[in-house]
């Protein structure tokens, strides 16, 4: 017998009992033992009563004993009680019939709004950049010749449903020695491919171990190498020197591409964008993180056919030498140059006053909040996108993010049609 059925079948054998229970327990109750038993006819209802009630409570223990067995030997930690049962079952009821939400992006943002996506859908699937040329993610793509980890290891752990010490150890950066700059995550996922032989396998079984909500998907599996051309004429090679050459040279990026110049996007991501009830971009760095995705072939167009509504989020916050000064409308405008003109339906956007103290350490950095321009609001009506403003800040230990919670309440009401689309 093949053993992943096994359980089933005990499962099956012990509700079957119970089902007999049942019976032997209407059979000690109804008049029919009566009219066959007249003499000893309430010793022969107590008896069936009695093994019928017997048969139905050992049924009910043994099949909760062997669902509650099975969720320990495949998920998520093996000290499962009352409260971790209930939530698997608001999950299963309640967010697998939640709208289909696929996320395009990269970066600290898109992580962040997992986080807050998966308390409302199961149904996410996260596509990342591999563009990531820095860090430890850029040492182990020039060392083993492996896709960029860094992002996707982010959203695997945003959604990930696992005990805290596992999740501390995935993001347990060493300090010294050798692996000094290595994130103990990203080291498990070279691990993995290096067992699996492939990037794609790597990261499905990664999320397999981590008790993964919904998926997540790596946009390409070329090894892509991002430029970014500048205004003044300059062309900037890798993602991770785009920001920094850039605030040197002190201009506006024109165009980002990439090489080599085909790339596919993965079967699976396809499929998911074309069955999404929402298509989200963002939030994250807009040259290095978001449009990336863009530059893969046909996605552009397999957006844009999709049925879902198609949102931007913007940043809260400009990004130094990458989107220094831009307003909304020069995001959008961003987006736009590397899609098609009526490629978005909606711009989610901050107003929520940010702290002056907060502010006063950002800007040290160059950074500045990201603000809707006098008639920003007005032209992207025009175009037929309907800006949505909100208040969307969270800031902990001086870090200013979006409130994941507040922001995905907003995306699924888009989904599920509460939000009404302007007309033109």
């Amino acid at each position: 017998m093949d053993k992943k059925y096994r359980p089933r079948l005990i499962i099956l054998g012990w509700i079957s009992l119970g089902v007999l229970g049942i019976f032997l327990l209407l059979i000690g109750l109804s008049s029919f033992v009566y009219e066959l038993f007249t003499n000893y006819r309430m010793g022969i209802k107590i008896i069936f009563s009695i093994i019928g009630i017997t048969l139905i409570v050992f049924s009910i223990k043994k099949s909760f004993f062997e669902i509650i067995n099975g969720v320990k030997k495949n998920g998520l930690n093996g000290n499962i009680n009352r409260s971790d049962i209930s939530n698997m079952i608001y999950r299963e009821r309640v967010l697998s019939k939640g709208p289909k939400v696929v996320v395009i992006g990269g970066g600290t943002g898109l992580s962040v709004l997992l986080r807050g996506l998966k308390e409302s859908t199961s149904n996410i699937t996260a596509i990342v950049t591999v563009a990531d040329d820095g860090g430890g993610s850029g040492i182990l793509r020039e060392d083993l010749g492996m896709l960029p980890p860094g992002d996707i290891r982010s959203c695997i752990l945003a959604l990930a449903n696992t005990e805290p010490t596992m999740e501390k150890l995935l993001q347990y950066r060493f300090d010294e020695g050798l692996l000094k700059g290595q994130n103990f995550g990203n080291l498990f996922i070279a691990a993995m491919n290096e067992i699996y032989g492939s990037f794609e396998m790597a990261i499905k079984e990664t999320s397999n171990v981590l008790a993964v909500t919904g998926k997540v998907l790596p946009m390409t599996l070329e090894d892509v190498t991002l430029y970014a051309v500048l205004e003044n004429g300059h062309t900037i090679k890798g993602e991770s020197e785009i920001p920094l050459k850039n605030k040197e040279l002190s201009s506006r990026i024109k165009r980002i591409y990439m090489e080599p110049m085909v790339s596919y996007p993965l079967t699976e991501a396809v499929e998911a964008i074309e069955d999404a009830d929402l298509i989200v971009l963002g939030p994250g760095s807009l040259y290095t993180s978001v449009i990336p995705n863009l530059l893969v072939n046909n996605i552009v167009d397999t957006i844009y056919r999709a049925e879902g509504p198609k949102v931007y989020i913007t940043n809260v916050m400009t990004q130094p030498g990458e989107t220094d000064s831009y307003t909304v409308l020069d995001h959008v405008e961003g987006i736009v140059t590397h899609s098609r003109e009526d490629f978005l339906d909606y711009v989610i956007v901050n107003i929520e006053e940010i702290p002056k103290e907060t502010l006063t350490k950002y800007a040290s950095d160059g950074s500045e909040p990201v603000i809707l321009g006098e008639d920003d609001e007005e032209i992207l009506n025009s175009k037929g996108i309907q800006v949505i403003k909100g208040n969307l800040i969270d800031i902990k230990k001086d870090y200013i993010r979006h409130d994941s919670i507040e922001l995905s309440k907003m995306l699924i009401d888009i989904a599920k049609n509460k939000v009404s689309k302007i007309q033109i």
